[in-house]
């Protein structure tokens, strides 16, 4: 049975299944409107998500084929997985920041083979050794778009424009840019009373951006076509601070359970980060590549037990701190290094 969550004020909840993931589910919300439901996020392609959703939907008075548009947090599968399903059972629009439709664009314009020798390239410039790049070189080899998720996902028909209210009829959503997580994920302010009357400035969906105990994943914005040197980890404190200053009621995450006290979630967010890069200018007292620098930072187990696919996105949250490190002026990368060394200065 779906697991359905009121959430008072014409707003609940679907806890969405996510296959083999850690994190367990994604919270799809429901936010009735005077056209009918619109959905924030989706989750993720897999038959058995499709079920939870539809059962949820049922729990809730309603069904796919009555959903008159879809909200997506950030292009990520376990948020805009199903929402391609979504709009061919019902007609529904389907809206997202323009930075991540892009990303969404070329995804699907773009060969798999191409993206796996683009990440073989990116992690062999980190240091990676040989036994992590041989097996995107075999993928490159045989990969098939339909046998790959996330590799065709649904274009979007509308674009999510921060700081504006989104055309929800008897609704007040308005749109706010917060990258990092992604350079184009948004949270959705609910400028409306709590319906429990709970002080602060209505609701806020939070996507991925703020969640209650874990922090979200900041690594590099990948583009094959893109040379800019990017700075997510500068764009996600950025975007944290002014979440913060909000000051929402209640906070409505993509994950785990809602919860109040933004600010206060906040300053620890800031903290940890600000906690992370001192001790990564401690580890770059010597010179090392984002690979080594990876297998020396604190995770939530030893290097040696991270999975293969999490090395790589440990790697990415590596390279988005030293980069951030770089900005500030706090480190350099050595002149001549190959692969690249950094240093703290």
């Amino acid at each position: 049975m779906a697991q359905v969550t009121d959430h008072g004020g014409g707003v609940r909840s679907i806890s969405v299944p996510i296959p083999d993931n850690p994190l367990g589910h994604t919270l799809v919300y429901v936010v009735d409107t005077d056209r009918g439901p619109v959905l924030i996020d989706t989750g993720w392609d897999d038959p058995a998500s499709w079920d939870t959703l539809a059962e949820g939907l049922a729990a809730c008075g309603t069904s796919v084929s009555e959903i008159h548009g879809v909200v997506i947090t950030h292009h990520h599968p376990d948020h805009h997985g199903l929402s391609g399903q979504v709009r061919e059972a019902s007609g529904a629009w389907i809206a997202m920041h323009a930075a991540d439709a892009s990303i969404v664009r070329r995804t699907r314009e773009n060969r798999p083979e191409r993206w796996f020798a683009y990440m073989a390239a990116k992690l062999t410039a980190s240091g990676a050794p040989e036994e992590h790049l041989a097996p995107l070189r075999d993928a490159r080899k045989s990969a098939r778009p339909s046998t790959l998720p996330g590799f065709s996902p649904a274009l979007p028909d509308r674009e999510i424009v921060p700081g504006e209210l989104l055309a929800l009829p008897g609704r007040r959503l308005r749109a706010i840019w917060t990258p990092g997580h992604t350079p184009g994920h948004v949270c959705l302010h609910l400028e409306e009373d709590h319906p429990a009357r709970l002080p602060g400035h209505g609701r806020l969906f939070s996507g991925d951006h703020l969640l209650p105990r874990i922090t979200p994943h900041i690594g590099l914005y990948e583009d094959p076509d893109d040379v800019t040197v990017t700075d997510p980890l500068g764009d996600y404190l950025d975007s944290l601070e002014r979440v913060g200053r909000l000051g929402p009621a209640e906070v409505l995450p993509a994950h785990q359970h809602t919860f109040t006290e933004a600010p206060s979630r906040v300053r620890e967010l800031l903290a940890h980060h600000e906690e992370r890069l001192t001790g990564l200018l401690i580890l770059l007292s010597t010179p090392l590549t984002p690979w080594q620098l990876a297998e020396r930072m604190e995770w939530n187990r030893p290097w040696d037990q991270i999975p293969y696919g999490s090395r790589t996105i440990a790697v990415s949250e590596a390279e988005a701190h030293v980069r951030r490190l770089v900005k500030l002026g706090r480190a350099e990368a050595v002149t001549g290094s190959d692969p690249v060394t950094y240093v703290a200065v």
